[in-house]
C-alpha cells in the first residue's frame, strides 16, 4: 500500500484528484457459499451473526425470515437457496450480511464472510457467456486473485430477477401477511 503524499501547494482539489486515483480498485466484501462471492462494499451496512430469525408465513422459499435489528425489522434472505446452491443447515460461521440494496436494507444469510478485499479492474473478467443462463445476470463478472476466483453479484438484479420487495416482506405499515 502505497502513501499519498500532498502537494506543495497543499491545495484541497489536487490532494482529492490524488485520493479519487488510489480509489480506483474495487472494493469488495467476500463470503462463502461453497464457492467464494463479492459484492461492492459500499452496500454493506454490517455483518452480523445468525440469531433470532422469524420464519414469515407464506413468503418465498428463500426467505429464512425476518430478524429485529436495533428495533428495526429486517428480512433475511438465504443467499444459498436463493442462488439455488445445495442446501446445508447455518452454523457456527454462518453470517447475515446486512446490506443496502436500493432504497431497501436486507440481510444476506451466506455460510460464512471470508474477508474485505480490493481488486484492480484489470483482474476482474466479465463472466464466460456459456456458464451464463438467462436468469443468472446478477452474476457481473469473476474476480482474479493469485489463486482463487471471486463470482461478484450485482444484488439489485439478484432481488429484481424474483421481483423481491423487501417492503412486502416486512409489511412496514402493510397488513402483515394477512389476506385482503
Amino acid at each position: 500500500m502505497s502513501e499519498i503524499r500532498l502537494p506543495a501547494s497543499g491545495l484541497a482539489e489536487e490532494v482529492l484528484t490524488l485520493c479519487k486515483e488510489k480509489q480506483r480498485d474495487i472494493h469488495l466484501v467476500t463470503f462463502n457459499l461453497g464457492e467464494e462471492y463479492g459484492v461492492p462494499i459500499h452496500q454493506v451496512q454490517e455483518i452480523i451473526r445468525v440469531s433470532g430469525v422469524t420464519m414469515v408465513p407464506n413468503s418465498p422459499s428463500y426467505m429464512e425470515g425476518v430478524i429485529n435489528l436495533r428495533g428495526r425489522v429486517l428480512p433475511v434472505l438465504n443467499l444459498r437457496k436463493r442462488l439455488k446452491l445445495p442446501p446445508k443447515d447455518a452454523g457456527k460461521s454462518s453470517r447475515i450480511v446486512v446490506a443496502e440494496v436500493g432504497e431497501k436494507v436486507i440481510g444476506l444469510l451466506v455460510d460464512a464472510v471470508s474477508h474485505v478485499i480490493r481488486v484492480a479492474p484489470e483482474s476482474v473478467e466479465s463472466a464466460p457467456e456459456e456458464v451464463l443462463e438467462v436468469d443468472t445476470d446478477y452474476i457481473t463478472g469473476v474476480g482474479k486473485l493469485k489463486n482463487r476466483l471471486i463470482i461478484l453479484l450485482d444484488l439489485e438484479r439478484l432481488l429484481k430477477r424474483e421481483n423481491i420487495e423487501v417492503g412486502d416482506i416486512t409489511a412496514e405499515g402493510g397488513n402483515h401477511g394477512e389476506e385482503n
